[in-house]
């Protein structure tokens, strides 16, 4: 059965297996040494080199100063869950709000696996400003999509519709954690959405989707930009789709070995599924064992394995590309309705049950573990991405 652990405390298991039951602070073994010194009679970078190997959540509940180390750029980076909310509809009074179409429903927030609490993070550039919408008033039914990709260590927001059915963003939206800040990429050739985003390699993907209007050639289209090269942002037009139906609703495509493997259609109904290879600038078909058990939200782990829950199911699976099938791990129902996904640091988290829960799974040991983590009160998860913690100012920690 699933630990269901209000406090969060057992998503610190992403960077330990061990457990950490309290996270109160003890400030009595360092009631005399001087605040901005780490450890007595040690340089500060030194002191820093000793500290780096023990785990973050054992130096949180020491002193002041170790904590402001463990949040500092200069200390190796834990891995948190970061997630895109919305607020949910049957509050009342965010209902009303969200429907403003000079508002931007959407929260990004993460979860501080040391500390065990939600963190808003900064606020997005205000110029210009963002509406995005989730959902709207004349379609409660159906939620317009939101997509993000990782890349690099960072976020990146993609594409997104506003409340007149447009694209929202002229150009990629991107979070940097360890530097705690949002900035722009180049813009793109054009604004889209409902469109195929995946990353490769550093490389942030768009395929297909609908612009202001739809357009054959759009639908068709595909475009890279390269993360890593600071000096030369741009997006370069790569080899297109044969045809457009990929354009008929939004797709999660995955970077796996050096490929990025994307289907046109969600969850249990018929679909085809596209592979593009990143080397040879080519689509290809994709292999019928993978399509065929493609039936829900997939992610991949290091871009290296490739996992997928079946929403109707609740069963996650595992790809085995030798065999071209995929190995059922657990099924449970915690897991059905899954919606979303990401992987990363040997566990995979999916947003289930309408975005009201994110189901952890452990799938490094053996019987796969896995917990629940439940968003702030009044939201919903609409995405959920596994990255570095962000750094934080001695103001932030006092």
């Amino acid at each position: 059965m699933p630990n269901r652990n209000s406090s969060l405390h057992s998503f610190a298991a992403m960077e330990s297996n061990s457990k950490h039951t309290n996270h109160k602070t003890s400030e009595e073994s360092s009631d005399n040494i001087p605040s901005n010194t780490l450890l007595p009679g040690l340089p500060n970078h030194l002191a820093e080199l000793c500290l780096s190997s023990v785990h973050p959540s054992l130096l949180y509940k020491v002193s002041h100063s170790w904590r402001r180390l463990i949040y500092s750029p200069s200390f190796p980076p834990f891995f948190s869950l970061y997630a895109l909310l919305s607020p949910s509809p049957s509050h009342q009074t965010v209902r009303n709000h969200m429907y403003d179409s000079n508002t931007n429903s959407i929260k990004f927030l993460s979860l501080d696996p040391i500390s065990s609490t939600w963190q808003p993070l900064p606020s997005l550039p205000p110029d210009p400003p963002l509406h995005i919408l989730h959902r709207h008033p004349s379609f409660l039914s159906r939620k317009l999509p939101i997509q993000t990709v990782t890349v690099s260590g960072h976020l990146v927001l993609i594409a997104a519709t506003t409340h007149q059915f447009m694209p929202a963003l002229s150009r990629p939206l991107v979070f940097n954690p360890i530097h705690n800040n949002w900035f722009y990429g180049p813009p793109f050739s054009i604004p889209r959405r409902w469109c195929a985003t995946g990353s490769v390699a550093g490389s942030v993907y768009v395929a297909s989707g609908v612009g202001s209007n739809y357009s054959g050639d759009v639908a068709r289209s595909t475009e890279r930009w390269d993360l890593k090269n600071s000096l030369d942002w741009k997006w370069e037009k790569k080899a297109g789709l044969k045809d457009g139906r990929f354009s008929r609703e939004s797709v999660e495509a995955v970077g796996y070995k050096g490929k990025l493997c994307m289907v046109n259609v969600k969850g249990n109904a018929v679909k085809e599924g596209a592979i593009y290879d990143v080397e040879s600038d080519q689509w290809e078909d994709m292999p019928e064992g993978m399509l065929a058990g493609w039936n829900g939200p997939v992610a991949t782990m290091d871009e290296m394995v490739m996992y997928v829950v079946d929403e109707a199911k609740g069963a996650l699976s595992k790809y085995d590309a030798k065999k071209d099938c995929w190995e059922k791990l657990i099924e449970l129902v915690q897991l059905k309705g899954a919606e979303q996904m990401d992987a990363g640091r040997g566990r995979v988290c999916v947003v289930c049950a309408k975005g009201e829960r994110v189901v952890v799974v452990d799938v490094v040991v053996r019987p796969v573990r896995l917990w629940v983590v439940e968003p702030p009160p009044d939201l919903q998860v609409v995405a959920v991405h596994i990255l570095p913690r962000m750094s934080q100012t001695v103001s932030e920690l006092s």
